[in-house]
């Protein structure tokens, strides 16, 4: 056997400097360096104090010993450069705020630190307390710091949860033909994580300009990274993606300034993705004062090898040793530090009356008032565009199309007017329009907005949550709703939260579509309705179009939204036909817009999407005179209750009729909410047809007894007029 040895052309490199290094950038930014280190420092230090008093409520994952890794990147950016970071962000948040409302000839030696850099230390001090002059009125904390301003999208507690919404954010920037980069900061620990590794795959295989900034701490709370890998260079993680991977000195500020202008010229030079390895470390435990070694992961003797290496004590050293600064000048930066830090602290802590401690300022807590603001919009957005129904259009002006060619018609209408719009998923550009149609012309009209990924559905739906902070309204396809699944966090972590986590005052304009294809013998991984699970999280809007029409004036709610919606696609209407309009398609149906289809007296039949036709036909055999309201919009805040009280105060029974299996379908839901609103007007116990407790399978006798179908309504339907 004959061996060769393979090689790639993708830069594996390590970044060293030298003091020429530190003369290029010159000394007023080495200046700027220090300052902002000590302040890092010193703000750090003051909040794990508070941690230790119960001043601070929650986590302090401090980010001592890492200062030089933020302070040398963030000097390589412009505000409108977007960032996120994880749970330990303070150093990045910090050192990104200052940047922006820093003059940009400002030297720490002639200039005064100035009211507006003195009041963003002052609220992401309140932020991190949960307080309402922080950035988000105190909801994220220390863990979800946010500010758009300043090109800081938002950090994030999900380890790995972060860089799909980098890629996300630099597509944005690349179809709007910006010149802005997108960075992502994580840890040793995240980049073991499979959403790390979709993230960089998905970077490079669109050429996006992210920077992957792995900071190595070595430890993942206690397990060190010879415990998480076997190659534990972690800067070669994107070769194999064909992404350049750096290593470099975390501890030293210019290196880290080097290693990202680097990148940025990688990315202008060869466009795509860089990743870079900060070789550093985790002074203290993974959250409050204490040191790793207390908890006895790790010894004093690694710890003080690396406190010799500290940031705070070479890089001083450094500045003086070339003439940057003198002994003087470090003691007036230090104090300089504090003095910042406690007028931070003063304006938001004060010293309790009865006792000797201190406490947080009561005026600045957020009122309990403001505790569900946020969870969605106020659909602001949708107040001027047309509402129709189908009974208000000329049939003279519609021609009958199939439900499958409505759903490819409003989604090219919608990206006709608007430039903001892509299409993500997998085989979404070929098939004659995917795997069932629903993307019919659209790549022969808008080719660089239809986005066909790999099989990675946690990495190109985060993709989608971080084009949608950064402007887009991304429609993201998950094939089939059981691959939710496999994108969980960014649905419902993610997406589902971010709204109302940030402060309530942040867009999320993200739309899903998935299709039920239940009944088709696809089995227990193919066949969910994954309605029920998009349910439990109230910041996803949900909508189930049954005809034609509806599909298109639901989808332009949804596309118009700037809450989340998951657009319900039931395969058996795939091929029904109705009436849509030939000419005006930008009406709308509105969310929480029920629609009674069957007047009807003996009792009230709550239904929805491909569940509808077989519940009309089991009325018609069933010898019950059953009105039928079509629910339309089905998250558990948004059902139109007023139609549906006055269908139960006329027929005083109720049905609520569900095909899906009975552990994820929205039937329970439904039940309770009505006899907490409507159980004076209840005549009988309330019916749930569902299907069963099991998964549907292959077999198909099987997979009849595992959904519910006509002969179960007509069940349902009997039993309730008992």
């Amino acid at each position: 056997m004959l061996t060769k040895p393979l090689h790639t052309e993708t830069p594996w490199l390590r970044i060293e400097v030298d003091e020429s290094d530190r003369a290029l950038i010159g000394s007023a930014t080495c200046r700027k360096m220090l300052e902002q280190m000590l302040i890092i420092r010193t703000f750090e230090e003051k909040l794990l104090e508070m941690a230790k008093e119960g001043i601070l409520h929650g986590p302090a994952h401090s980010s001592i010993g890492q200062e030089a890794v933020a302070v040398g990147c963030m000097l390589s950016l412009g505000s409108s450069d977007k960032i996120n970071g994880t749970h330990r962000m303070h150093h990045q948040f910090l050192a990104k705020v200052l940047n922006h409302v820093t003059a940009k000839d400002y030297d720490p030696a002639t200039d005064e630190f100035s009211p507006e850099m003195q009041d963003v230390v002052m609220r992401t001090l309140a932020e991190i307390l949960g307080l309402s002059p922080g950035f988000t009125g105190g909801r994220g904390g220390s863990m979800h710091l946010k500010w758009d301003a300043c090109g800081v999208f938002g950090s994030n507690a999900i380890v790995g949860g972060n860089p799909p919404h980098a890629v996300g954010y630099a597509m944005a920037e690349k179809l709007r033909g910006s010149n802005n980069i997108a960075v992502t900061f994580f840890g040793d620990g995240a980049i073991q994580n499979g959403s790390s590794y979709e993230s960089m795959n998905l970077a490079a295989l669109y050429n996006l300009p992210v920077v992957f900034v792995c900071e190595n701490n070595l430890y993942a709370v206690s397990t060190h990274v010879r415990e998480q890998t076997r190659e534990q260079r972690l800067s070669a993680r994107g070769l194999g993606l064909g992404v350049p991977g750096l290593e470099v000195d975390g501890m030293n500020p210019v290196a880290m300034h080097a290693a990202m202008s680097w990148a940025k010229d990688q990315i202008s030079n060869k466009a795509g993705p860089v990743l870079i390895e900060a070789l550093t470390y985790r002074f203290f435990h993974q959250s409050g004062p204490l040191t790793g070694s207390a908890f006895g992961y790790r010894d004093k003797d690694e710890e003080q090898q690396w406190n010799d290496r500290d940031p705070l004590k070479n890089f001083p050293e450094t500045l003086v040793d070339s003439g940057v600064i003198d002994e003087g000048d470090v003691a007036r930066y230090r104090q300089r530090a504090a003095d910042i830090v406690d007028t931070a602290i003063s304006a938001l802590v004060e010293d309790a009356a009865d006792t000797k401690s201190r406490r947080i300022i009561p005026s600045l807590w957020p009122s309990k008032d403001t505790v569900e603001h946020g969870i969605r919009g106020d659909l602001e957005e949708l107040s001027n565009v047309s509402v129709r129904e189908v009974e208000d259009t000329d049939p003279k002006q519609t021609k009958t199309m199939k439900y499958i060619e409505a759903v490819s018609l409003a989604a090219r209408n919608a990206m006709e007017h608007d430039d903001s719009i892509i299409i993500l998923g997998e085989d979404v550009h070929r098939l004659r329009g995917g795997t069932s149609g629903a993307t019919r012309g659209i790549a022969e009209k808008f080719p660089d907005r239809l986005i066909a990924t790999p099989i990675c559905e946690n990495g190109f739906t985060g993709l989608g949550v971080g084009a949608a902070l950064n402007g887009l309204r991304p429609i993201v396809e998950i094939m089939y709703p059981d691959f939710a699944l496999v994108a969980a966090d960014q649905l419902f972590n993610q997406a589902g939260k971010v709204r109302h986590m940030f402060g309530g005052d942040h867009p999320l304009p993200l739309v899903v579509r998935s299709r039920v294809s239940a009944g088709t013998g696809y089995g227990s991984q193919h066949s969910m309705d994954s309605l029920g699970l998009f349910a439990l999280y109230p910041g996803w809007r949900i909508v189930a179009p049954s005809t034609p029409y509806d599909y298109v004036g639901l989808f332009n709610a949804a596309i118009r939204c700037n809450d989340p919606v998951l657009v319900i696609e039931y395969q058996n209407l795939f091929q029904n036909t109705g009436p849509v309009p030939v000419d005006d398609l930008d009406y709308i149906i509105p969310f929480g817009s029920a629609k009674v289809v069957r007047e009807g007296s003996d009792c009230t039949v709550l239904t929805y999407a491909g569940v509808l036709p077989m519940t009309l036909e089991a009325i018609e055999s069933s010898g019950v005179d059953a009105e039928v309201i079509d629910l339309r919009t089905l998250d558990p805040m948004g059902i139109d209750w007023q139609t549906i009280g006055a269908s139960i105060r006329k027929t005083n029974r109720l049905v609520v009729s569900e095909q899906t299996t009975r552990g994820t379908s929205l039937g329970a839901h439904i039940v309770k909410a009505v006899q907490e609103q409507f159980f004076d007007w209840l005549d009988a116990e309330i019916v749930h047809v569902s299907g069963a407790h099991s998964s549907p399978v292959v077999s198909k006798v099987l997979e009849q007894a595992a959904l519910a179908g006509p002969a179960e309504i007509v069940v349902g339907l009997k039993q309730v007029m008992l």
